[in-house]
């Protein structure tokens, strides 16, 4: 699950992408690189997010990512743009 897109359900932030950073039990931490950075991440249970199918990033993006936290809010934020203008395009 860490490294895949969801959309939060619930909250003030219903509807908003999020990457997940972590995960713990029944609660995950997501950050969007905006609001949410990657050294404060949002906790959320479960059941108030659902996973994006096709959006996140692969495991070396993964790995670059723990090890490099300095340009993590940047990769975020890429990753969810251009998950974004890609169901955006599919619209179309």
């Amino acid at each position: 699950m860490v490294g895949k897109l969801a959309v939060s359900l619930a909250g003030h932030d219903k509807g908003s992408i999020f990457l997940v950073i972590r995960e713990d039990g029944d609660v995950i931490w997501l950050a969007d690189g905006i609001s949410r950075l990657y050294q404060s991440p949002k906790r959320k249970k479960r059941k108030h997010v659902q996973l994006v199918l096709n959006g996140g990033m692969d495991s070396s993006e993964l790995e670059d990512l723990f090890q490099n936290p300095a340009d993590a809010d940047t990769k975020i934020k890429r990753c969810i743009k251009l998950y974004s203008m890609e169901k955006a395009n599919e619209r179309r």
